[in-house]
C-alpha cells in the first residue's frame, strides 16, 4: 500500500465509479461511518479514511507543528485523492470538524468536489460579536483545562452529552471508548485546535453545491449555527434532521441516509 494511503488508513469498497470520501469526526475513526457508508457502496466507490493522529492512521506522521491548523488535515485529503487519481466530480461527506476540512479541502482545490455533504457542521464554535456559537470563551477555557488536566474523566462526561441519546447507552459508551483510544496528546492538541478555529470566511467561499444536516438539540452545533452556514454559503441546502446530538450517523443512520440520498437525487 502506498505510503499516503497507509499513514490514512485508507479503505476503499463499493461498486461505483463515481467516489464518494467519509471523514470521521474529532476523537473518532471511520468505524463510526458504519451505519451509513454501506447504503452507498452499490452505487458508488465508496472511500473511509482516519485523519492522521486518529483511529489507525499512521500517528508517527503526526506532529504538533504540522498539525497545527486544520488546514494539514485538508492537505492530507488533497494527498489521498491525488494518490487515487481521483480529479472531480468526488463527493465529500464530513461529521463535524470534518465539515470545515472538506471546506478548506474545497476552496483550497474548487474543482475536486462536485458536492459536500456536511454532517452537523460548525466554522466557530465560540460566540463572538454578532455570532452565536455556542459556547463563550470562558466556557470554551474552562472545557479544555478540564481536559488537560484529567482527558479520561472529561471523555467519560462529555461523550453522553455530545451523542445526545440518553436512551442509546452503547452508542455513548463507544464514543466514550473512541476518545480514549486517541493518543491523549493528539487528541489534547487536535481538540484545541478544533474548538478554537474560526473558519468563518473560509465558508463563505464556497460555491459547490453543499448540504447541511442541523439536528436537534445539539450542544456542539445549535440551529443558530447552521442556519448561518446556509445563509453564508449561496449555494447550499439547510435539512433539519428530528435525531438529536451531535452524531446523527450514528444515532439517527436511516433519516441521515435518506436526507443524504435524496440530496444527491435532486443534485
Amino acid at each position: 500500500m502506498k505510503s499516503v494511503l497507509k499513514r490514512n488508513n485508507v479503505r476503499i469498497v463499493g461498486r461505483g465509479s463515481q467516489a464518494i470520501v467519509f471523514v470521521h469526526g474529532f476523537g473518532c475513526n471511520q468505524n463510526m461511518w458504519r451505519f451509513v457508508a454501506p447504503s452507498f457502496q452499490d452505487d458508488y466507490k465508496v472511500i473511509l479514511l482516519d485523519l492522521v493522529g486518529c483511529g489507525d492512521s499512521d500517528s508517527k506522521a503526526w506532529s504538533a507543528e504540522k498539525y497545527e491548523t486544520l488546514n494539514a488535515h485538508a492537505q492530507d485529503i488533497l494527498e489521498v485523492c491525488d494518490e487515487l487519481n481521483l480529479r472531480e466530480h468526488v463527493i465529500y461527506i464530513g461529521h463535524s470538524v470534518s465539515s470545515i476540512i472538506g471546506v478548506l479541502t474545497n476552496n483550497l482545490r474548487p474543482n475536486l468536489f462536485s458536492k459536500l455533504i456536511l454532517v452537523v457542521p460548525s466554522p466557530c464554535y465560540v460566540n463572538k460579536e454578532g455570532y452565536k456559537g455556542g459556547f463563550d470563551q470562558e466556557y470554551m477555557d474552562d472545557l479544555l483545562q478540564q481536559m488537560e488536566d484529567d482527558y479520561e474523566a472529561w471523555s467519560n462526561s462529555l461523550a453522553p452529552i455530545i451523542m445526545g441519546n440518553p436512551d442509546s447507552p452503547l452508542l455513548s459508551a463507544e464514543l466514550q471508548a473512541s476518545f480514549c483510544y486517541t493518543n491523549f496528546s493528539i487528541a489534547k492538541h487536535f481538540a484545541k485546535v478544533t474548538f478554537l478555529s474560526d473558519n468563518r470566511e473560509d465558508v463563505k467561499q464556497v460555491k459547490t453545491p453543499s448540504l447541511i444536516l442541523q439536528c436537534e438539540e445539539d450542544i456542539i452545533a445549535p440551529k443558530y449555527v447552521g442556519k448561518y452556514m446556509h445563509k453564508q454559503m449561496a449555494n447550499s441546502t439547510l435539512k433539519q434532521l428530528k435525531v438529536k446530538g451531535h452524531c446523527p450517523h450514528m444515532s439517527g443512520p436511516d433519516e441521515t441516509i435518506e436526507a443524504i440520498q435524496n440530496f444527491l437525487a435532486r443534485q
